[in-house]
């Protein structure tokens, strides 16, 4: 079956912290080499990207856009992250929400709502906004009733729905009477499918998967997968399969392992010091080291408001496959510590141009083809991926755990059952 690979939460060079090679140009290029079709511009309420993407992206009059002068293999559609900061019953809340607009005339008509307000959208991509959340969505709808809004990264500390730091533990305490228009979330690097099974309240929302790429190498590093034989996808259709969670049109998603997030476990970056949920309740979530409190990390969250047992898993859920970049099993088969490696990168553009993109090599591609296309060394580290044969050491604080392939140690991670759950 053909597939459309979907990218929903990507930035520009506008926002901070991000690559400046990213530009709708090579956002595009980028989108072929990894196998996507659809991808988020990001950053649409950023004033001097919205000049750009009015004049490098065409709309196609059904919620999608492509670049200009192009065949149009990927669509892109108008998304943006903002930040919520703001006081609700007594404690600060910061909350990071992606936003979605079927056409362009609703994305500036946004922008101006947020400038009208007094808002600065012009110093980040992800502006700081000290509206609600759901304040922004009633500005969404009033807008236009079928803009989209996904909680992004819904379980970090800092800056999530759910997060421990200043987060919600229920999405009607956030959105309120808006709660009904919340139809998906963003699941976030630090946690998977499987996490947010834990919540019976999840069970009727749809767990999406995206980069949050801030650089071109790790677009689509999680997406989601629809069916390629959708008759007319588009914005409208797009929307319809999230609200309705149709597993008959979104086949999976495409997963990090959580442990390589950088809040996977509690943990305290300055000291070095990482703990599993049990040693932090033990130590009263105070760092054995400076004595200040843990940053209490995804797992811990997760367990302090699930209503079930881990391993739990409801009904009619959408499967997930957990992958590691094809770039990072090459560096590790080649001993090379930098993904960046020019040897790596050679290596990578070869295999790409033997089997197809980089998603179809790491899922589909039988070993057989990949044999021919690389070393057997590298064909190893991607049956191992498949086959869930890794070590993950969890991130913590804000710090990326690590994925080892080759090692001594080898074992399946603690929190997974299966490369393909269904």
């Amino acid at each position: 079956m053909s597939k459309i690979v979907a990218d929903l939460h990507i930035h520009s060079r506008f926002a901070r912290a991000c690559s400046k090679a990213l530009n709708l140009k090579t956002i595009d290029a980028q989108s072929r080499v990894k196998g996507v079709q659809l991808v988020s511009t990001g950053d649409c309420t950023h004033p001097l990207w919205m000049e750009e993407i009015e004049r490098d992206l065409e709309e196609e009059g059904n919620g999608f856009l492509r670049l200009r002068g192009t065949d149009g293999a990927v669509k892109f559609i108008l998304g943006s992250e903002v930040s919520c900061i703001y006081t609700f019953k007594g404690k600060v809340r910061r909350v990071h929400l992606c936003l979605y607009f079927s056409s362009i005339a609703d994305a500036k008509k946004f922008n101006k709502a947020l400038v009208d307000r007094g808002r600065n959208i012009h110093s980040d991509g992800r502006p700081i906004i000290g509206l609600s959340a759901q304040e922004v969505l009633r500005i969404m709808l009033e807008i236009n009733s079928a803009s989209m809004m996904i909680p992004a990264h819904a379980w970090t500390p800092w800056f999530a729905v759910f997060g421990s730091k200043s987060g919600f533990d229920s999405l009607e305490e956030c959105f309120d009477d808006l709660t009904s228009e919340i139809f998906a979330i963003e699941t976030g690097l630090s946690s998977d499918p499987p996490m947010n099974w834990r919540l019976s309240a999840l069970d009727n929302i749809t767990l999406v998967s995206n980069s949050d790429a801030h650089s071109l190498p790790n677009l689509a590093r999680e997406a989601n997968v629809f069916a390629g034989d959708i008759v007319e996808f588009s914005y409208t259709e797009l929307r319809r399969i999230l609200k309705e969670k149709d597993r008959s049109k979104f086949l999976y998603t495409i997963e990090f392992y959580p442990e390589e997030g950088m809040y996977h476990f509690d943990g305290h970056r300055v000291c070095g010091v990482r703990m599993s949920p049990q040693e932090t309740k033990k130590r009263k979530g105070v760092c054995p080291k400076c004595k200040k409190q843990l940053t209490i990390g995804v797992v811990y969250r997760v367990d302090a408001i699930a209503d079930r047992p881990e391993g739990f898993k409801p009904p009619n859920v959408i499967p997930y496959k957990s992958l590691v970049e094809l770039d990072k099993i090459i560096a590790e088969s080649f001993g090379v510590k930098s993904r960046a490696n020019p040897r790596v990168q050679a290596e990578h553009a070869k295999i790409i141009a033997v089997c197809g993109n980089e998603l179809q090599v790491l899922i589909d591609t039988p070993y057989t083809e990949l044999a021919r296309a690389t070393t057997p060394q590298v064909v190893e580290g991607i049956r191992r991926v498949r086959e869930r044969e890794l070590f993950v050491e969890p991130g913590f604080d804000g710090q990326y755990g690590t994925v080892k392939i080759f090692s001594d140690t080898k074992r399946h991670t603690s929190s997974q059952t299966g490369l393909f759950d269904e």
